[in-house]
């Protein structure tokens, strides 16, 4: 069960965000306002304690908080972004990462290696690692180590196609994991239900589970009609100004 929430306001910088889907547009500032409102309602619907972090104009894909750490049950872990103008952004979570965990719980990955929280699964106590253009064999080797330090585990996913990991598989607890594209296949996976979503909605399978309840992106009926078909309450969010800068529900919190 996760107690705490971290997001930050979108700045209005984030029009500027990095993307591969230009063809989708700007976003729209103050539509994207309206959405994260209603992005933190959802949450604490959910039963966590949110903490809002201010928006930092210097980083336009800042809401973004995924990225810069990964949250585990043992350590807080201070990534070291592969896109170099996301990088600044590890200093600048590391405020509100020390409201939880004291010094000694919180670990670094350090140049050369390069690692995004967008490219990390958690599974109970093991975490799937894809590798990608921003995460790279280094930081993935210390990730791991900093995991096993901790009594975790990890293991490494080749990407292909997406650009992140969780861009097309997310875990929804009790076995049950959403994939699409490439992850359909994947042996790694092979265990676990797999609830395949169709091509044209795979931008939904970015759903988030928080305490029982799975967050979905509003617009997408058969990944919704599949959420509730395996039993879960869902609540829907409109994500359509984050699309347009290649992110989804994940990205847009550190939910632990």
């Amino acid at each position: 069960m996760f107690q705490n929430v971290i997001v930050r306001r979108p700045c209005k910088a984030m029009v500027e965000g990095i993307t591969s889907n230009p063809q989708l547009g700007k976003p729209d500032y103050e539509k994207a306002l309206r959405q994260h409102d209603t992005y933190i309602e959802a949450l604490k619907q959910c039963g966590v304690k949110v903490t809002v972090l201010p928006a930092d104009e210097r980083y336009p894909d800042s809401c973004f908080v995924e990225d810069p750490a990964v949250i585990t049950r043992k350590c807080a872990i201070i990534t070291n972004p592969g896109a170099a103008s996301r990088n600044g952004e590890k200093d600048e979570i590391i405020g509100a990462i020390r409201e939880f965990f004291s010094e000694d719980k919180i670990e670094y990955i350090k140049a050369p290696g390069t690692l995004e929280g967008g490219d990390v699964m958690m599974v109970g106590d093991h975490f799937y690692v894809g590798r990608s253009a921003r995460t790279n064999e280094e930081g993935i080797r210390q990730f791991i180590a900093i995991l096993e330090k901790h009594g975790l585990s990890g293991s490494e996913v080749t990407l292909e196609e997406v650009l992140h990991l969780k861009t097309g598989v997310n875990y929804l607890e009790n076995n049950n994991m959403l994939v699409s594209g490439e992850f359909v296949t994947k042996p790694e996976f092979a265990k676990y239900n797999r609830v395949e979503i169709p091509e044209e909605e795979a931008y939904a399978a970015n759903c988030i589970w928080v305490n029982g309840t799975v967050i979905v992106p509003m617009g997408f009926p058969a990944v919704e009609k599949a959420v509730r078909d395996l039993g879960y309450p869902v609540i829907l969010v409109d994500t359509s100004e984050y699309r347009k800068l290649d992110g989804g529900l994940s990205c847009l919190s550190l939910r632990f």
